[in-house]
């Protein structure tokens, strides 16, 4: 490696990610990059899902760590795990032979690893005298209690849990605003990531630039539908859009979760069966306790066959009682499957319109409705996410049914006459 390169690595460190192998960074990630290694105060990017956020930061820690290596930096994202596997990126591009050469160029010696854990990174090139890692990382659960940064780096530290659960919002609040304590004087945190929840942790962090998948010139047409496709659209626009669909489209907001897995046992279920096409088959299992339905539902994007065994074994390890199945589409061949297997199935066939029922029978009994530990992030999704021209309503068409049977019904006012 010769002096020009260095000096174009400076310039244009998106240089750096290129050699790495990450072939498809492009200018834009030469912009972020820039403001990741050169910024002096609190910055915020918003990019859609798969455009490469997490990979900018990667490659820009690694280079925070050979040309100041005296810098304390901290890296955070949702969960333990998902910081795992940024710092093994970062250990593998400090580990090659392009990073030897950079910084035996500037310090007169490669690279080398003195520390390499799954959270903790420090090199050769440091001489601080508190004898600190370069690199520390951790979950948003993690304590960096008597730790102190010059620069914190913060990926996805929002993520679909705060999208459903207030609690986890207040959680990651309170997490982002002791990160203000943590930072040295003088030092920054930079932010990357999406929103979703108009009253996440985002609502903290600085005025975010935020580029969606039609600005990037990273998603084809063809892509960009076929994302669009295979999801709700709040998820799509939260995602790829980086808004949040207007709440006069949202019928059931702010869901009650957190209740403990026994509060439904020895319950009734109900299964809304997939067979073809782009279906889901959803599983929800109800109890009902002082006035409050305990929900636990799962759903896959599956041929109703393919997950017979997974329901059955919920069925048995919850205690359930009577299943519920819709008898339209298939003539009860399913709900014979489940019989075959020694459960009780009682079958009815459907002459509601969907729509009516989901926004009568489930909106009445949505205040009380709180959903057990172990339920599909995914179902709870798609509830929140319906709206009457929603592409995906089988969560919610299972759940409305059963509470519209007879042990679970409450009293309503229907708004259609």
């Amino acid at each position: 490696m010769d002096y020009e390169t260095l000096v174009k690595i400076k310039e244009h460190p998106v240089k750096f990610g290129r050699m790495m192998g990450f072939d498809r960074l492009t200018d834009l990630h030469d912009e972020w990059m820039r403001l990741m290694l050169f910024s002096k105060t609190d910055k915020t990017i918003m990019a859609h899902r798969g455009s490469y956020k997490t990979t900018s930061v990667a490659a820009s820690i690694a280079l925070i760590m050979m040309f100041w290596p005296n810098k304390r930096l901290a890296f955070m994202r949702k969960t333990d795990g998902d910081v795992k596997e940024v710092i093994a990126q970062v250990r593998k591009m400090l580990e090659t032979k392009e990073s030897e050469a950079l910084t035996k160029m500037i310090w007169g010696v490669p690279v080398r690893l003195l520390v390499a854990t799954q959270g903790e990174l420090s090199t050769n090139l440091t001489n601080d005298p508190r004898g600190s890692s370069q690199l520390i990382g951790t979950g948003v659960n993690g304590s960096l209690t008597g730790k102190h940064f010059d620069i914190i780096f913060t990926d996805d530290i929002i993520n679909p849990k705060d999208r459903t659960s207030r609690s986890e919002r207040e959680h990651t609040k309170q997490v982002y605003m002791e990160l203000q304590n943590i930072k040295n004087r003088g030092g920054r945190i930079f932010n990357t990531g999406t929103p979703w929840h108009v009253d996440d942790a985002s609502t903290l962090m600085p005025s975010p630039k935020m580029w969606d998948c039609y600005s990037t010139g990273l998603m084809s047409d063809e892509e960009i539908e076929y994302a669009k496709a295979h999801m709700t659209a709040s998820l799509f626009a939260a995602n790829y859009e980086l808004r949040h669909i207007p709440s006069d489209d949202v019928i059931f907001t702010r869901p009650q979760t957190g209740a403990h897995i026994s509060m439904v046992m020895q319950g009734q279920c109900h299964v809304d069966a997939a067979y073809y096409g782009e279906d889901y088959t959803a599983f929800t299992a109800i109890n009902k306790h002082d006035g409050k339905y305990y929900v636990y539902g799962r759903i896959w994007r599956k041929h109703v066959e393919d997950v017979t065994a997974l329901i059955i074994e919920e069925h048995g390890r919850l205690l359930l009682g009577k299943m519920y199945m819709e008898t339209n589409a298939d003539k009860g061949y399913a709900a014979q499957a489940f019989r075959n297997h020694g459960l009780k199935v009682q079958t009815y066939a459907e002459h509601m319109n969907k729509h009516v029922k989901i926004v009568t029978y489930l909106k009445t009994a949505w205040p009380e409705i709180v959903f057990c530990e172990g339920t599909d992030q995914a179902y709870i999704n798609q509830v929140c996410d319906y709206t009457e021209d929603a592409e995906h309503d089988d969560a919610p068409d299972s759940l409305a049914s059963l509470v519209q049977r007879a042990k679970f019904a409450k009293a309503y006012v229907s708004p259609f006459g």
